[in-house]
């Protein structure tokens, strides 16, 4: 987390989120992400919340870059159309995977936490598997959502920007050379309500491809 920090610091970014992996237990992928500690759980997340607050501290001091806690909220299923990648920004309590929709907007909107769908169309990426529940459903659950995700990492997806959806940039940092990808850029103050409130409403809300 600390080497993510410093590299955004130093690339001079305002606003990041941190949103780690909290994988749904229900089936066998998820059961082993667990074991292997590739997901937060809830006998983990009060130490994960405490390591990116002691980040964001380092980062404001150091950089005067805001960081805000969070998850992606990950339901990977072996097919694409029951799957789905949520994250949820400015997270107080742990919210686990395996909870239904319903129940995980419902403590989204407890928390005030901002959601957002991520990569909710389909992307070229072979090692990254559609997942697309929410764009299949957003009949029903667009209206939870505050925004979705336009650009992933060099992937756009229009078919949000055909549907005027509140939009954002960018998820699924994993590696250095993710920083060279579309972001979002925010009119609006350097404070998490603010960041929150300028995605939701989504003025001022622009993406440009960012490149060395």
């Amino acid at each position: 987390m600390g080497k993510t920090i410093d590299l955004f610091g130093q690339a001079g970014f305002d606003v990041i989120a941190i949103t780690d992996h909290v994988v749904n237990g229900d089936n066998v992928m998820g059961k082993f992400a667990q074991r292997f500690n590739l997901s937060i759980r809830g006998d983990n997340f009060d130490e994960y919340l405490q390591a990116v607050r002691t980040e964001a501290e380092r980062a404001w001091e150091k950089y005067g870059m805001l960081v805000i806690p969070g998850v992606e909220i990950s339901k990977n299923y072996l097919s694409k159309d029951e799957s789905a990648h949520l994250l949820l920004l400015d997270i107080k309590e742990f919210v686990p995977a395996c909870m239904n929709y319903d129940e995980i907007f419902l403590e989204a909107k407890r928390q005030d936490t901002l959601t957002v769908a991520c990569h909710p169309h389909h992307t070229p990426d072979m090692m990254n598997p559609d997942t697309l529940f929410l764009w299949n459903n957003r009949d029903k659950y667009a209206k939870y959502i505050d925004a979705w995700e336009i650009a992933n990492r060099d992937d756009v997806f229009n078919v949000i920007s055909l549907k005027k959806y509140p939009y954002i940039a960018n998820s699924d940092f994993h590696k250095a050379r993710h920083l060279y990808s579309w972001k979002t850029l925010l009119n609006c103050d350097k404070n998490v309500e603010s960041v929150k409130n300028c995605i939701r409403h989504n003025k001022g809300v622009a993406i440009t491809l960012f490149r060395n």
